[in-house]
């Protein structure tokens, strides 16, 4: 009897088990994922390195702080790596363990980020409070110095700047014509003795007189100019009469009046500051233009 005996087919020494095989593709996405995020945490690491060692050599003081630093960031990689050896150990599928990582890896980088964004933001802040204190030391030397010769305010400049071509040509007005009358239009009569309405508020004649080009913009022109402290708002009217009586014939305040079945007119008055006029006579005028000559303003008491 023959015998056959040749050796039987090579059985599969290491057979993947079902549930691991059809965990594979599941298991390819996790990895690609935990791979991204370990990547991510290595390039800001990186970074953080480089600006590092930047900032040593600049300052060798802080080179104790720097190797601190990257001693602790090195070991958080090797606790979260330890803790995916920990999780398998322990019976943890490879998936729920990647996960793990690779939300452990997620939040070390979003804690990073933010530690960073938080030191930037003091350190701006601590040189932003040298350069003020700087700048405040300077300005009081420059105080003490008995040869300087400034005279003009260092806020001319800007303000300048914050300023439209019809706000000059006001100011000017209100520099040689001197202040200008407004007028408010209110309700009146029985009812408005009791609670007045404020009709129409701060109509004067200050566009045509000073011959602005956008007449509608006055309201907006006062406002800057109240804001930039060059004008101010009196409660007080005038003492020429005569000046309300043309203003109270315009249209609009005409308009005003025949708008409510009764009305009534209260006075006031638009100034320059001290500190307005001072801006008028050192940016406005010409140097030989006599300013003693020029109408005077009230001087606010409290800017209202």
């Amino acid at each position: 009897m023959s015998t056959d005996k040749s050796p039987a087919p090579a059985q599969d020494r290491s057979p993947l088990p079902t549930g691991v095989g059809e965990a594979l593709p599941g298991l390819v996405r996790l990895a690609a994922t935990a791979w991204v995020r370990t990547a991510e945490w290595t390039l800001v690491a990186g970074l953080q390195t480089g600006r590092r060692a930047l900032e040593i050599a600049a300052d060798p003081a802080s080179a104790v702080a720097s190797a601190r630093e990257l001693i602790s960031g090195a070991a958080q990689a090797g606790a979260v790596f330890g803790d995916l050896a920990k999780a398998v150990s322990n019976g943890v599928s490879v998936s729920e363990a990647i996960i793990q990582v690779s939300g452990s890896l997620t939040k070390t980088v979003t804690t990073q980020e933010v530690v960073h964004r938080q030191e930037a933001a003091e350190e701006r802040q601590h040189q932003m409070e040298q350069s003020l204190r700087a700048q405040g030391q300077a300005l009081l030397m420059r105080s003490r110095d008995v040869w300087n010769t400034e005279r003009s305010h260092p806020a001319y400049a800007r303000i300048l700047e914050e300023m439209a071509p019809d706000e000059a040509r006001i100011l000017l007005l209100l520099l040689r014509g001197g202040p200008q009358p407004a007028v408010d239009v209110r309700t009146g009569g029985a009812i408005g003795m009791v609670s007045s309405r404020l009709v129409a508020p701060g109509l004067n004649m200050i566009g045509p007189r000073a011959g602005l080009r956008y007449l509608d913009q006055v309201p907006a022109y006062l406002n800057n100019l109240f804001r930039l402290g060059l004008i101010w708002f009196s409660q007080e009217q005038l003492r020429d009469p005569l000046e309300y009586q043309v203003v109270e014939a315009q249209p609009d305040v005409l308009a005003a009046m025949h708008s409510v079945r009764a009305h009534k007119v209260v006075r006031r008055s638009i100034h320059l500051t001290p500190f307005g006029i001072d801006f008028c006579r050192a940016c406005l005028v010409a140097e030989n233009e006599d300013v003693a000559v020029l109408p005077e303003h009230q001087a606010p008491n409290t800017i209202e």
